[in-house]
């Protein structure tokens, strides 16, 4: 029985309630396959934490979650809640500076049953990767900002080679398996503003140097083509490379392609360690009414057995992982699921109670 320490950070607001029926959910599949075993441990981070401590994220969560074998991720901040500077607190991202963690990996798949804004038939079809760099870019934490005598503000954006041609690598990785499960349109696009900024022209340098390794149709598109192509033509698209703020932006508007915050799940993956998370955030303004939708984070759940299935060789993560996923659907192919965000009634318990009967109905 292979047994994995998962650290566990249920965050704020609406991440204390679709944390525990997430771990369960986890906990459910892996049963249901045989051989694996997780072992959570919730750890504390985010407002509430600093409010209580004075530290958002403590040493001693950042430890035990560098010990794990993977780490699982609600949701972080409250506007309400921020650092004397005025900044929010953002443990998450701090995290990803801490381990490394160079690679924010966000799936945007169309899920049966569930609205979605493009009237045309082939949003079913929509079925692709967005890849950000997430330790650079303008959130570099060696590019601190300046403000000089009230009146000029200035950013910096930084792109190295190192980190750059890890991403790189991961993202012909992703292709390659989406290749072997015959997902996606079979092309890798480098996303940038190379015409303008010579910071992008090198990012773009460094994907075309890296794209000669793999044997992938590569591609690029400037960021503002793609914000068009993304509502135009989505189901154009496979796997896709971008710089941190511009993945930031393009992810959220990915996100709505396919119902909303409340349907996408991510990972932030480095060279040896990986957090798992739905990209939406706490919702102090829904937290304890039970309208959370958990669909991103069982999602999420799903990835990090995946990410731990490919990392150790182990099939029965990876069955556990397709299970949840297969349930997902399941659940809201009737389409008589309708969660909250898109008008609906159905809250985290109906979603639950759905999803979790759809995967006991599951065969192996």
């Amino acid at each position: 029985m292979k047994e994995y320490s998962i650290a566990v950070f249920p965050g704020d607001g609406i991440g204390h309630e679709v944390t525990p029926p997430c771990v369960e959910l986890m906990h459910i599949a892996c049963d249901k396959v045989g051989g694996l075993n997780l072992s959570p441990n919730t750890l504390a981070a985010g407002a509430d934490t600093y409010v209580q401590t004075g530290t958002a994220l403590p040493a001693t969560s950042v430890e035990q979650a560098r010990a794990a074998d993977a780490i699982l991720l609600a949701a972080m901040g409250d506007p309400s809640v921020r650092y004397p500077d005025g900044t929010e607190i953002t443990p998450q991202i701090e995290l990803r500076f801490i381990l490394e963690l160079y690679a924010g990996v966000r799936p945007v798949r169309s899920i049966p049953g569930v609205p979605v804004p493009l009237g045309d038939k082939r949003s079913a079809d929509i079925d692709f990767v967005l890849i950000r760099e997430s330790i650079e870019g303008l959130f570099a934490p060696e590019a601190k900002g300046t403000l000089t005598d009230d009146s000029v503000a200035t950013e910096t954006l930084v792109i190295t080679r190192d980190v750059s041609e890890k991403l790189f690598n991961a993202t012909f990785k992703i292709w390659q398996k989406r290749q072997k499960q015959n997902r996606g349109t079979n092309r890798v696009t480098c996303v940038d503003k190379a015409n303008v900024f010579g910071a992008f022209a090198f990012f773009r340098k460094i994907f075309y140097e890296v794209a000669k390794g793999y044997d992938a149709p590569s591609d690029h598109a400037y960021v503002d083509a793609m914000a068009m192509h993304l509502v135009t033509r989505p189901w154009d698209f496979d796997v896709m490379v971008t710089e941190n703020i511009f993945g930031d932006i393009l992810s959220d508007q990915a996100a709505a392609l396919v119902g909303g915050m409340g349907y996408a799940p991510s990972a932030d993956i480095g060279d040896n360690h990986a957090v798992f998370q739905p990209c939406h955030g706490s919702a102090p303004d829904i937290a304890g009414k039970g309208l959370a939708n958990p669909t991103a984070m069982f999602l999420s759940g799903a990835m990090l057995l995946e990410w731990l299935g490919d990392k150790h060789d182990d099939q029965h993560a990876l069955q556990a992982a397709e299970l949840i996923e297969r349930a997902v659907f399941k659940a809201f192919a009737s389409g008589t699921l309708r969660t909250c965000e898109l008008g609906g009634n159905s809250g985290l318990a109906d979603v639950t109670k759905a999803v979790t009967s759809a995967l006991k109905e599951l065969a192996v």
